[in-house]
């Protein structure tokens, strides 16, 4: 079946993924993906595709409502993929007006260019559907009932009750929202403009909410990759606090397949949580990620320990996050694919094979943003 597909921010680290697997796996849908290019999208993350006929890059900010409405009329957009946002905590607390912006009036102008579209055809909202890719962070924090917990390479069919690494309490998709930074505010308030468009005006839309992900492209401001690089160049690995803080971590690719399989089979005004059972204190995981990239790069095992340097904890820290999909896997039948000890193999691998990716898009500026960091180690 033919159709013309949005989707947002497809130039970011998750966006890119999404549109290159629905470019290759639907040769007959058109894909237009919409980036506004700021400091995390980078076309170089699309490369392979970007001379597929089934496929567009449009450069546009997603708060210009007419904008908007020329994208969605002009190229009958019968399908939204919305992942274009404001993600990184430490920049909301900084400039939370700018995470307003994007994240809510971003996504409310988007909405109403779709609504509009959609009601002047005959079939109306008859094949459409607006799908919005949120964060496990808008729903607060969890407790740390088993602080002293140790993760292992649970089954990708882990359940809720077979993993209690951290805790027995997990996010449901009707666990009440109670976000705690500007960045997760921002979201929380998109999701509820997302879902009271499907209750006031009967649009056809989804929401998800996601646990972290790595992998490849992801924009090294994030832990994974700025940790990568910073091992590389020997630079410190500023850990908040005392590394405590516990997440649960996903690989992009499992997130981009859990889209695709929601987008064509999810149940309108649905949520659905994407996780994978796969918790790791942070301190936990950058001892994995520097015993990894030292054992790739050659490096005696310990060598690059001396570069952890804990740094003041940042304002409004939630100590632990953890999403149930069973919800997903019961329902659609998606689960994760990797185990975390395969994933962040391949991740680290993709980093240190693609250093020029790595040192074309760190800036000087972006370097000083960390600088400040340590200034009060």
């Amino acid at each position: 079946m033919k159709r013309n597909i949005l989707i947002t921010g497809g130039a970011g680290f998750i966006g890119s993924h999404v549109v290159r697997l629905f470019v290759n796996k639907y040769p007959d849908y058109h894909i237009f993906n919409l980036d506004k290019l700021t400091y995390a999208g980078n076309l170089a993350n699309l490369k392979d595709i970007e001379d597929r006929t089934n496929y567009t890059f449009i450069k546009a900010d997603i708060a210009d409502l007419d904008m908007m409405r020329s994208v969605i009329s002009d190229n009958r957009i019968d399908g939204i993929i919305h992942l274009a946002a404001e993600s990184h905590v430490d920049r909301s607390i900084k400039d939370p007006f700018t995470f307003a912006r994007t994240n809510v009036m971003g996504t409310l102008a988007l909405l109403q260019a779709a609504k509009e579209y959609w009601e002047s055809l005959p079939e109306k909202f008859e094949g459409k559907l607006f799908y919005h890719i949120s964060t496990d962070e808008v729903y607060g924090a969890l407790e740390l009932t088993h602080p002293e917990g140790v993760p292992a390479p649970f089954s990708t069919k882990a359940s809720a009750g077979e993993h209690e690494a951290y805790g027995s309490e997990f996010f449901l998709e009707t666990t009440k929202y109670n976000p705690h930074s500007p960045y997760s505010a921002s979201k929380a308030s998109s999701d509820h403009f997302v879902r009271a468009y499907h209750d006031t005006y009967g649009m056809p839309t989804l929401v998800t909410n996601c646990s972290n992900n790595y992998g490849p492209y992801q924009f090294p401001e994030k832990l994974i990759p700025l940790f990568i690089n910073n091992i590389r160049h020997g630079k410190p690995l500023p850990v908040y606090g005392k590394g405590e803080n516990v997440r649960d971590w996903l690989f992009v690719e499992d997130h981009a397949r859990a889209i695709d399989t929601i987008f064509h089979d999810g149940k309108v005004a649905e949520t659905y949580n994407i996780g994978g059972f796969n918790e790791w204190k942070n301190i936990d995981l950058i001892r994995v990620v520097i015993k990894t990239v030292d054992r790739l790069l050659g490096n005696p095992e310990g060598h690059s320990d001396h570069l952890i340097t804990y740094v003041t904890d940042r304002l409004g820290h939630d100590m632990r996050y953890a999403i149930d999909s069973r919800k997903l896997q019961r329902e659609l039948g998606w689960e994760p694919s990797l185990q975390f000890e395969e994933g962040i193999e391949k991740t680290v691998r993709w980093y240190l094979d693609n250093q020029d990716w790595m040192d074309n898009i760190t800036s000087g500026d972006y370097e000083r943003y960390y600088d400040d960091m340590y200034k009060n180690r």
